[in-house]
């Protein structure tokens, strides 16, 4: 789930009231295999999502299975009342980036471009992951957004290892995505994922001097999740306060992994091929 980086302040909703924690976390091997169950739950009810998916459902026919299999296996939706979010999943379709709110009035349709987020909170840690999700036979265009967002996510976690910086998995994304003519969603970016759903660092998409080229530590745990336009960078939020559209009408497509760092690379904790 993307959310502003002002965020990282404030308290997941659905987990027990608590203060959130200041400073970048480095989980114990404890925590690590509590971060890896909360993921596996994650990636279990997006693998499955994926496959029931179909024209003529709703969004809200996904937000209830997601939750009803995120609560069968245990967890709790991270999302739902986070901040005030109605739903277990954010639903976005072709020119909505991310936030999309689920709805019994949001029928799919053949050719969508769907992104699916949810998260799940688990023994006292969130996992978190997003996908995208080519409804029937879509554009070239939409097909080829798809394929460039999933590689560009991948070309960051092989980044990811500790000794490396924030910004070489970034700048290893803005290259992929700009050499394939499409563009990055600034507004919103990824995040530390642990105790909390959003924790620091943010884990930008692109090369910035806004914050601290952190340096990766092992036992860090990150949420790296490109968005990528394929017009206009911009986006504008709906008057529901949390639908992000592209100001150009142009379609979005968006991939998520919560991923550890190790000492000698990464291990994606979300990795749906496991499940």
């Amino acid at each position: 789930m993307n959310i502003f980086s002002n965020l990282l302040s404030q308290t997941t909703q659905s987990a027990p009231a608590k203060k959130q924690r200041r400073g970048i976390e480095i989980k114990s091997p404890r925590e690590i295999e509590i971060m890896r169950q909360a993921s596996i739950i994650v990636a279990t009810v997006l693998k499955e999502i994926s496959e029931l998916v179909k024209p003529g459902m709703t969004t809200a026919d996904l937000d209830t299975y997601a939750e009803k299999r995120i609560r069968e296996m245990g967890a709790t939706p991270s999302f739902k009342g986070y901040h005030g979010f109605p739903g277990s999943i954010c639903s976005s379709i072709n020119n909505e980036a991310v936030h999309g709110i689920p709805s019994h009035k949001k029928v799919i349709r053949v050719g969508d471009l769907l992104k699916v987020d949810t998260g799940a909170y688990y023994q006292g840690f969130h996992g978190d992951s997003c996908i995208s999700i080519a409804v029937g036979e879509v554009t070239r265009e939409a097909a080829k957004l798809m394929c460039v967002a999933e590689e560009a996510l991948y070309k960051g976690i092989e980044q990811v290892k500790a000794g490396a910086y924030l910004l070489d998995l970034a700048g290893a994304i803005e290259d992929h995505v700009k050499i394939n003519g499409f563009s990055i969603v600034e507004e919103f970016t990824g995040h530390g994922v642990g105790r909390n759903l959003h924790e620091e660092p943010s884990v930008f998409n692109y090369r910035t001097r806004e914050m601290p080229n952190v340096k990766l530590r092992a036992g860090m745990t990150l949420a790296i999740e490109p968005i990528l336009n394929a017009g206009s960078r911009h986006t504008r939020t709906l008057s529901d306060r949390w639908t992000a559209v592209t100001v150009d009408n142009s379609l979005s497509a968006q991939f998520e992994h919560t991923v550890l760092v190790t000492e000698t690379g990464y291990e994606i904790l979300t990795d749906r091929s496991k499940v």
